[in-house]
């Protein structure tokens, strides 16, 4: 399995004599002292706790060894598995943050996949937005390929987020694509049809499968064989329940039209009728990736100051920053960077006033009445994502 290999940030720095006030593993707050070389105590900080605990607490090494840690992440339970992975939540030591760690066997990944997991590390990094984990990529020319309910997650009662971009790619809004990603009862129809296919209406397509099924509680193509569920979804046939409003029925037909550049674009779909008095969070201002500016001598921004701050407390200092330079996002140091920034940046959001977009209808969108599809009724009135 992988895991992330953390070096020791504590230098040349001796460690005589130790002792702990506080056995649980709070090192914010729990007290380790260290002969500073001239016969006087002096308190280490979180970060050297953590590192030394590391290399010389029998318990924490035998986690580490166990796997039941990986790096400063204690490992506490299954999220969920995929083809490739493992997904488990982990908990960083220092700060308490409850993350997702997907896990990996190396020696399983053939070429394809080592690639699609370099794609889905990198379409997240450059991905600043409150609704994706850290639908709006398509402004970055990215394109998720697995849109779909099990990628959805609540992180409160009135935000979900979109994840899993095992799948995504980098494509340019009329360049074509030839691979078959995704869920099958989220494919559009051109999957099936084509041989290639323009990246954005396929993502637009799973969008309609999905607020479908949000609000019916059910698929709009369903069948027991891939086979059968193909001529389903190439057909185009399925059903709206009369219980849905006028203006639901309408967008999710402007949504799942067989004509690819027929179907409504984010912005329309943004502006519809169905979707007004909805606030649409913009994209989050870029953030620095690498924290070396904090060591550089330079204006800080108010945030970047607080991001600073907190890493000194954390005993993170200005040396510890420039000797992380030239090491990727696998350093420890780089790590507690980007979960206190996200922190920050989290708390400055919910004190501002909330920004939100409001698309313009363009021009050239279709503003034409849409016949409604007849069928059978579905008594189904389940609004939920699973």
């Amino acid at each position: 399995m992988t895991t992330g290999h953390v070096n020791g940030g504590l230098g040349s720095h001796r460690y005589m004599k130790w002792n702990r006030e506080d056995s649980g593993e709070d090192y914010t707050k729990s007290a380790v002292y260290t002969d500073d070389g001239q016969g006087r105590q002096r308190r280490l900080t979180p970060f050297e706790k953590l590192t030394l605990d590391m290399s010389q607490d029998e318990k924490v090494v035998k986690e580490l060894t166990l796997g039941k840690r990986i790096g400063f992440y204690r490992i506490r339970g299954e999220i969920g598995s995929g083809n490739f992975s493992q997904v488990k939540l982990g908990i960083h030591s220092l700060t308490k943050e409850k993350v997702a760690i997907k896990i990996l066997d190396k020696t399983k990944l053939d070429q394809k996949t080592q690639r699609l997991l370099s794609r889905e590390i990198s379409s997240m990094e450059k991905l600043h937005h409150p609704n994706i984990i850290r639908l709006y990529e398509h402004d970055n020319n990215i394109i998720h390929r697995d849109l779909k309910a099990e990628n959805v997650f609540y992180t409160s009662n009135t935000c979900v987020k979109v994840g899993d971009f095992g799948f995504s790619t980098i494509s340019k809004k009329e360049e074509t694509l030839n691979t078959f990603c995704g869920s099958p009862p989220y494919a559009a129809p051109e999957l099936f049809r084509d041989e290639s296919y323009i990246g954005v209406y396929v993502d637009i397509w799973a969008l309609g499968i999905l607020l479908y099924f949000m609000t019916t509680g059910v698929m709009p193509f369903r069948a027991d064989t891939v086979v059968k569920l193909k001529k389903c979804i190439l057909e185009g046939t399925y059903v709206l329940p009369p219980f849905l409003s006028d203006s639901c029925q309408k967008l999710i037909q402007g949504i799942l039209r067989q004509v690819p550049s027929e179907r409504y674009s984010i912005e329309y779909i943004m502006s519809n009728e169905w979707m007004k008095g909805v606030q649409h969070p913009k994209p989050l201002e870029p953030f620095k990736l690498d924290p070396k500016y904090l060591s550089e001598n330079g204006t800080l921004r108010e945030e970047e100051a607080e991001v600073k701050n907190i890493l000194n407390n954390l005993g993170i200092m200005e040396e510890h920053i420039r000797n992380n330079r030239g090491r990727n996002s696998h350093s420890s140091i780089t790590g507690i960077y980007r979960i206190i920034l996200h922190r920050v940046q989290k708390k400055w959001a919910m004190e501002a006033v909330p920004i939100v977009s409001q698309p313009q209808t363009r021009e050239e969108e279709p503003k034409k009445e849409l016949t409604t599809y007849q069928g059978l009724k579905h008594s189904s009135k389940l609004c939920l994502i699973l």
